[in-house]
């Protein structure tokens, strides 16, 4: 099988490649993968490291690396997605304009995740239509922020071959497993919602819901850092765990005031510099170069939001654990090679979430096998978490009008109806501000 890794020269593509190294199961198996960037010293750079990690295997797979789009997708079997239109300069342009204006300044959530979207949505659409063109027998995984906007743009394109993938949800139900010492393989999640916005509402071992008596223990929820980061109170206030970046809308204030320092993209910026830098001056470094710089960079993960609560810092089983590298081969094993698995995906709705359009994409668990994936029907989402989920979709979906119709009218609804936006007055200043700072968003949105 051959696999094109969209976004090539990119700083996480080394997981990808590490667990496809690790992937010892029967055929079909990744024999080729096709790194495809807009930059050749980024993909020089990443080869390397590759090269590294293959060192000592029997039989790796091949690396072939191309900045030409068609060459990458022609022939995939599968086509892995994590693009960043506009680089870190854009994410960290995407954090700065919001905070200057007081608001949530991060790179999915709020004005920032608006933003991305903005500018990606047509570069996606744009993928999309070469898959279908040139691989239209492809899957593709989608792991390009936001996620569930971005693959729910596609979807117009490739409909069902497209599902995007996130390794928050399933951190969440490991360690929320970890914490009520049970095998993270044989529970079962009750979790709903969209992409960076959704609840572990129960947790079934055994045809028990375990998830009340972790919520019921201090103790317990101390080592789950979700309960760590809103609190033993808040969580069963709320009878769930929340996903990670729902920080952003119940401790707003806390967010924007942790932000007064380097922006999580501004301190991204300066350590992939400096590791893309090593690598240029010592090639036969990369490996251990990439190393460092991941441990770095997986330690101050949120750091800002764990200081502000007193989360501590993230558990060295969490580093360890991986993420969403290991979504993507499970993925990929499921559909190639009919090995069946459940796990949270962002798919379209149907009717698995009521309160939600049909064509919406929702972030919700699932049955997946050689046929496809199939979403499991959840329990309708309390008022509480429905309607801020409503809006958010609402959102996304006007976001997507807007790139691409190029509606600057539709870009200023979208930030003004994002629930972390104050007025219309400060959506207008918003899209004004992106436009003067990032230059592919002002490409969709000329004036």
């Amino acid at each position: 099988m051959r696999l094109a890794v969209l976004g090539g020269g990119g700083f996480r593509v080394p997981l990808v490649y590490g667990a496809l190294l690790r992937d010892t199961a029967t055929k079909p198996r990744v024999e080729e993968v096709v790194l495809y960037d807009v930059s050749p010293g980024r993909l020089e750079t990443v080869s390397h490291v590759l090269r590294g990690m293959a060192a000592g295997h029997d039989d790796p797979p091949l690396v072939r690396t191309t900045t030409d789009l068609d060459t990458a997708l022609r022939d995939a079997t599968f086509v892995f997605s994590a693009i960043r239109v506009g680089g870190l300069a854009g994410r960290t342009a995407d954090e700065r304009v919001a905070l200057e204006l007081g608001l949530v300044g991060q790179e999915t959530t709020g004005p920032g995740g608006v933003a991305f979207g903005l500018r990606t949505v047509p570069v996606a659409v744009r993928v999309a239509e070469r898959v279908a063109a040139l691989a239209p027998g492809a899957w593709v995984i989608n792991f390009t922020n936001p996620a569930g906007m971005i693959t729910e743009a596609m979807r117009r394109v490739l409909g069902d071959r497209v599902i995007g993938i996130c390794d928050s949800p399933i951190g969440l139900v490991r360690r929320a497993a970890a914490a009520l010492g049970l095998d993270p393989a044989r529970v079962s999640p009750d979790y709903a919602g969209l992409n960076h916005l959704g609840w572990l509402r129960g947790l079934t071992h055994d045809g028990q819901d375990v998830l009340p008596r972790l919520l019921a223990d201090d103790a317990l929820l101390g080592q789950v850092e979700e309960a760590r980061l809103f609190g033993p109170g808040w969580v069963r206030t709320l009878e769930a765990l929340p996903n990670e970046y729902l920080y952003y809308y119940y401790f707003t204030r806390e967010a924007v005031a942790g932000s007064s320092g380097r922006t999580r993209g501004e301190s991204l910026l300066e350590q992939q510099d400096r590791f893309y830098a090593a690598v240029r001056a010592r090639p036969g470094e990369a490996l251990a170069e990439w190393t460092r710089a991941r441990r770095e960079r997986d330690t101050s993960y949120m750091a800002e939001a764990r200081d502000a609560t007193g989360a501590g810092e993230r558990s060295a089983a969490d580093l360890e654990a991986g993420g969403y590298e290991g979504i993507a081969l499970a993925l990929m094993a499921a559909i190639a090679r009919g090995e069946p698995s459940t796990m949270i995906l962002n798919v379209r709705n149907g009717t698995a979430v009521p309160g939600l359009p049909p064509d919406a994409v929702v972030e919700i668990p699932c049955a997946v096998d050689g046929a496809g994936v199939r979403p499991l029907a959840t329990g309708g989402l309390p008022g509480r978490f429905l309607g801020l989920v409503q809006q958010v979709k609402a959102v996304e979906q006007t976001v997507i009008e807007a790139a691409l119709t190029g509606s600057s009218r539709l870009a200023v609804a979208a930030f003004a109806l994002h629930p972390l936006v104050d007025s219309v007055s400060t959506a207008e200043r918003l899209l004004d501000g992106y436009r003067a700072r990032i230059p592919e968003l002002a490409a969709v949105f000329p004036s």
